[in-house]
């Protein structure tokens, strides 16, 4: 390490992508992180920057929250590792009983992993063998991971897809509601209907519903641009699984553990009590820990070892994880995402009066998608603008990246300041400007997804 000191961050990334496989990264900036407090990443270089990203929504209390960093230490200092796939720690039944009470409903069970997408592995696990059925649906523009189950699950990224067939059979995809993009003169219901209309379709011409296991969806869709799916879109489809048979689950690791101003964002759609969830990312404040949580007669339709990890439930991880539900509830951080989230909503709305291509601002708490096209009546994606607009702001000490190319993604940690949220809000706005005005110079190439 002392012989890479000197070594700025360009020299750094270079050197590293001679190690590192193209397929692991999706390159935006030379950022090489050093160290990280609350909402600002300090890189190697000595430069400070305002995290708009909070680890792709994986560091919701803040970086080196205290509760967390002394769990971990504490925890380490005890017993680092003892798989729980055969014996059984304090830290993990803790946690275990802790989120089956926090999940929606009652008489949950809970089964540990590593990442969100086993956990998303697990839910066509135990749906299909709770209903005895094969067909699982998920959604265009879903992202849940990169494992082989969870990889064809989602439906966001060609290169998730590109030479890797025959993908895991029985997953049919359908459209996610967008109620940015309405047909002339449709109203939310209008879409709703429509979306509903393209979700029964398969059911009718090709996909048995007596063979359907699973409805899986994102109800704020994450990778695919922040969209929250209308209530009564939610409803229609629950009542639909209800009906035959077809178990409800719900992704919530982009989403959940507070990011949206609720616990969980399948809380924002009253009355639905999903079948199976999925959890990761903050769930430990980044430490590898996923959880799928259900319904116990749903998990109890697998026997052992049919979803056992060496890893999974690590003391420490599940140590970091009570923490960071501790930091939740003892700083007020749900609450705090709802008002501020109102407060960068109101700004955004603001940008969006003097800078037309903030085609749409979506806001669920601290959780944005600010999508820009090239107008706002064609609405066409402008990802070459939103690659300027990043950039520029990571030149001005800002840290936010886009999704689908044009979305920008703003997932500040929960913890983030007014005056941090002040001036990177500002920053945003200058950055707006410089891209109207073709003053951003940045290297060559394709920038993110």
């Amino acid at each position: 390490m002392a012989a890479e000191a000197h070594l700025n961050a360009h020299e750094l990334v270079t050197r590293e992508n001679n190690y590192l496989a193209t397929a692991a990264r999706i390159n935006y900036y030379d950022l090489v992180i050093d160290h990280a407090h609350g909402a600002i990443l300090t890189d190697v270089e000595g430069h400070d920057y305002i995290d708009l990203l909070a680890s792709a929504s994986a560091i919701n209390v803040g970086h080196t929250n205290a509760r967390v960093v002394d769990a971990i230490q504490t925890q380490a200092a005890r017993l680092i590792h003892y798989t729980p796939a055969y014996f059984h720690h304090q830290p993990e039944q803790q946690l275990a009983e802790r989120l089956a009470k926090l999940a929606p409903g009652d008489n949950n069970e809970v089964a540990f992993g590593n990442s969100g997408s086993d956990a998303n592995d697990a839910i066509i696990k135990f749906a299909r063998a709770y209903t005895g059925r094969q067909y699982i649906v998920s959604y265009m523009d879903a992202y849940h991971g990169s494992t082989y189950g969870s990889m064809t699950l989602s439906g966001v990224s060609l290169n998730m897809t590109r030479k890797m067939a025959p993908l895991l059979p029985g997953v049919v995809h359908v459209p996610y509601p967008d109620l940015y993009r309405r047909l002339p003169g449709e109203d939310e219901h209008d879409v709703v209907m429509r979306a509903f209309a393209a979700f029964k379709a398969p059911f009718d011409s090709y996909l048995p519903v007596e063979e359907t296991a699973c409805v899986l969806i994102e109800p704020i869709q994450g990778d695919g641009g922040i969209h929250k799916a209308p209530t009564e879109y939610i409803q229609l489809v629950y009542q639909f699984c209800q009906q035959h048979g077809i178990l409800f689950a719900v992704d919530e690791v982009n989403q959940g553990m507070g990011r949206t101003g609720k616990m969980w964002s399948i809380e924002r759609f009253p009355n639905v009590r999903p079948d199976l969830m999925s959890v990761g990312k903050s769930l430990a404040s980044g430490m590898p820990l996923s959880a799928v949580i259900g319904r116990r007669a749903v998990m109890e339709s697998l026997a052992a070892p049919a979803h056992v990890f060496t890893t999974g439930a690590n003391p420490v991880c599940c140590a970091a994880s009570l923490a960071t539900l501790d930091a939740l509830e003892a700083e007020h951080l749900l609450e705090k995402s709802l008002v501020d989230g109102a407060y960068a909503e109101k700004r955004f709305l603001d940008m969006q009066q003097r800078h037309p291509k903030i085609g749409d601002v979506r806001m669920y708490g601290l959780d944005g998608g600010i999508e820009l096209v090239q107008d706002p009546v064609s609405k066409t994606p402008d990802p070459e603008f939103a690659s300027d607009v990043i950039y520029d702001a990571f030149q001005h000490g800002v840290v936010i990246i886009t999704l689908k190319g044009n979305i920008l993604r703003f997932q500040p940690p929960l913890v983030i300041t007014r005056p941090q949220l002040d001036r990177a809000l500002l920053v945003l706005d200058h950055a707006l400007t410089a891209a109207e005005n073709g003053q951003v110079h940045r290297p060559a190439g394709k920038i993110g997804w």
